[in-house]
């Protein structure tokens, strides 16, 4: 596994050494009675991040996401949601089978957004034949493409006006924020609730994050028992999100420059199909190319990739270095015999 290099996702990061003796040094006590000293500095330190009254950690983003809204959906609402967004799409239908709240699926413009004028036909009137309408949910980054930021404000004052209130899906926000050069905090502000992802480029082992006002984290806080989410003494785990928070966003540069440079280097060979770099994502829709063969040659090699919705996808993270670019150049070039 040494040789190997890993570019299915960012989730496959492992703990660095000082991540991992941060662990160890961890003060716990038993989160569920909030007496763990860790997880309560981790979930303050994310709100205040975010802009937030409050945090509350969850062991996955999912976890996060449908506690999210649950929170601000009973049973028989309903949220507007993307139909290829990931808490629609890859979140084992969650809302919908354990919240009893009906997504209403919209098409994702291949920029991540959902047309204002689908949404507001998409809300539905005060009719008790209809589920109520009480959520806008949107994602960011999305296939690794931040959200503009004037289509956020829209979307949100819309989501607003028509009494909807808003949750971003910002598993990847961190990525949005550092390419963007935006404050986290401006993107989150918009919103009435934001999970975050600590397990993917932040490259902690596990968790999430749920941020809000105090009363909708304390909404979820009982949501995430019901769920099977509460733990006990999580402050070895939050040890590990603090150490990321602290340490891990600043370098997310360095692996929206390797996604740069992927791009780059798959241009080089049109029947690659290669799209441009997006934050720390390259995708690949190859045009008379075997994607099985393409991808078994690569894995021969040690040389990882995965697929979504049809495409390659290669994701940049901390445990990919200069020289696991260039072993993909070379490859390629093999490959291709040139």
């Amino acid at each position: 596994m040494s040789n190997r290099v890993d570019f299915r996702s960012d989730t496959v990061t492992t703990p660095s050494a000082g991540m991992r003796k941060a662990m160890a040094d961890a003060e716990v006590g038993d989160a569920v009675y909030d007496e763990d000293p860790t997880t309560n500095r981790l979930e303050s330190m994310a709100a205040e991040i975010l802009g937030k009254e409050a945090g509350l950690f969850f062991p996955s983003a999912t976890q996060a996401n449908l506690a999210g809204i649950m929170a601000h959906c009973g049973r028989g609402d309903e949220y507007i949601v993307g139909q290829t967004a990931h808490a629609y799409r890859d979140e084992g239908g969650g809302a919908a089978v354990l919240g009893s709240v009906q997504p209403q699926p919209l098409p994702n413009e291949p920029d991540g957004i959902i047309d204002l004028d689908a949404i507001t036909s998409a809300i539905k009137p005060d009719d008790f034949h209809n589920p109520i309408t009480r959520l806008l949910t949107l994602e960011n980054t999305f296939n690794g493409l931040p959200l503009p930021a004037d289509y956020i404000e829209g979307a949100t004052e819309l989501a607003r006006s028509h009494g909807l209130a808003t949750h971003l899906d910002g598993a990847r926000v961190m990525n949005a924020a550092v390419a963007t050069g935006a404050d986290p905090s401006a993107i989150a502000d918009r919103f009435d609730s934001v999970s975050l992802c600590l397990s993917k480029g932040l490259g902690a082992p596990v968790g999430a994050l749920l941020v809000g006002s105090k009363e909708l984290v304390g909404r979820a806080k009982r949501i995430r028992k019901t769920l099977g989410g509460g733990m006990r003494q999580t402050g070895v785990l939050a040890a590990a999100g603090i150490f990321a928070l602290e340490r891990n966003v600043d370098r997310m540069r360095e692996d929206h420059d390797r996604a740069k440079r992927l791009a780059e280097i798959f241009a080089d060979f049109p029947e690659l199909g290669a799209g441009e770099a997006r934050t720390n994502m390259v995708f690949l829709s190859p045009d008379g190319v075997d994607m099985d063969a393409f991808s078994t040659f690569f894995a021969d090699r040690d040389i990882i990739t995965g697929s979504a919705h049809g495409k390659l996808r290669w994701v940049t993270h901390l445990d990919i270095d200069d020289e696991a670019i260039e072993r993909v150049r070379r490859a390629c070039k093999e490959f291709f015999g040139r």
